[in-house]
C-alpha cells in the first residue's frame, strides 16, 4: 500500500512538474521524476562534478561539465538554450547552483536531478 501511494505521488509530481521555474529549479526533483526527463528526446544530461568524480561512475550518456572549473560559466554559455538539461552532482548542491546560473543566462528548460547516488540507487543506468 505504501509503495502504491509513493508511486501515485511521484506520478502526480511528474505530471505537474514544469522544468526551470525560477523559484524551484534549484531544488532537486525526486529521482523518479528525473528519470522520466532523462528518457525524453533532446535531453542533455550534465554531470557537474569534477572529472575525478565523473571517472568513478556517472549516468549513462552524461556529459561532464565541472562546476568548479574556472571556465564553467563560459562552457555553459556555449550550450544550446533550446534543449532541456538535467543536471546532477554528488549532493544536489552544485547542480542547484548550476541551475541558478543557467536561469540567469536565459536557459528555461532545466531540471536539477540532485545527487548521483540517489539516481543510481533509483536504478538509472550508469557507466
Amino acid at each position: 500500500m505504501t509503495t502504491r501511494l509513493l508511486l501515485l505521488a511521484s506520478l502526480a509530481a511528474l505530471l505537474s512538474f514544469q522544468p526551470a521555474q525560477a523559484q524551484t529549479a534549484s531544488k532537486p526533483v525526486p529521482p523518479i521524476v528525473a528519470a522520466e526527463f532523462i528518457k525524453k528526446p533532446d535531453v542533455v544530461v550534465l554531470d557537474v562534478r569534477t572529472p575525478e568524480e565523473f571517472a568513478t561512475g556517472h549516468l549513462k550518456g552524461a556529459r561532464n561539465l565541472d562546476f568548479r572549473a574556472p571556465g564553467f560559466g563560459e562552457q555553459v554559455r556555449k550550450l544550446d538554450k533550446s534543449k532541456t538539461y538535467v543536471l546532477y552532482c554528488a549532493s544536489g548542491n552544485r547542480s542547484g547552483q548550476s541551475t541558478v546560473l543557467m536561469e540567469e543566462l536565459g536557459f528555461r528548460k532545466i531540471v536539477n536531478a540532485g545527487a548521483f547516488k540517489d539516481l543510481k540507487d533509483a536504478g538509472l543506468k550508469t557507466e
